[in-house]
């Protein structure tokens, strides 16, 4: 070792320089009756806050308001329209759903990532307010399989329900405006639960996430 080789100043290395890991916004979506909000109760602790939304439909049995929906009359929905306090909001099938902005607030005030489930509708909605949104569409292994489901939760009269069938290729046609397609094949929740926390999972390692901001 010479003078010279004891004199130099050890190699330092350098951190890279990360992008800030904030909250993400999660929707998921698919056809009436694919199970969303199955795949969506699976996926909420600690970090993560699911959007209750808000709708004009009545609650069905077992349903708690503030719990599954936030129930509202049509005049108080009309008056958080009025106030531009909707993220979005769409008619479905002779209802009125939206996606709150007070949600939104509380999970970014606690740094909170945060899930929703909306109608195809609302996904693109969503997407044009909030562009970093991770779109998720939820589908059924196949349109016998969807129909099963529908008649077997039976919470639809069959007007309701076949209403939904028809409506569901239109809904199956958005699919390639999505992120990710998680196919939820029937006795298959625990696969699809973890195909969409491997989603989110991946979305939080970015190096660049896709940190969200109510504009």
């Amino acid at each position: 070792m010479t003078a010279s080789d004891a004199a130099a100043p050890a190699a330092t290395v350098t951190a890279p320089v990360l992008a800030p890991n904030g909250p993400l916004l999660f929707v998921f979506s698919g056809p009436s009756g694919v199970g969303k909000d199955s795949v969506v109760e699976r996926l909420r602790g600690p970090g993560r806050h699911v959007v209750v939304t808000v709708t004009t439909r009545a609650p069905r049995p077992g349903e708690q308001d503030g719990v599954h929906y936030h129930f509202r009359t049509r005049a108080q929905f009309q008056q958080l329209l009025n106030h531009n306090e909707l993220l979005e909001w769409a008619r479905v099938y002779d209802n009125f759903y939206g996606t709150p902005l007070f949600e939104l607030r509380k999970a970014l005030q606690a740094g909170h990532d945060v899930v929703t489930r909306v109608d195809v509708q609302g996904a693109a909605a969503i997407k044009l307010k909030v562009p970093e949104a991770v779109l998720i569409f939820v589908a059924p292994q196949s349109f016998t399989d969807l129909e099963s489901r529908l008649q077997d939760r039976a919470t639809e009269n069959a007007q309701d329900r076949n209403l939904r069938l028809e409506t569901a290729p239109q809904e199956m046609a958005a699919m390639a405006e999505f992120d990710y397609v998680l196919v939820n094949r029937a006795g298959n929740l625990d696969e699809t639960v973890k195909g969409a926390e491997a989603v989110m999972q991946a979305e939080k390692l970015r190096a660049h996430p896709n940190v969200f901001r109510l504009r």
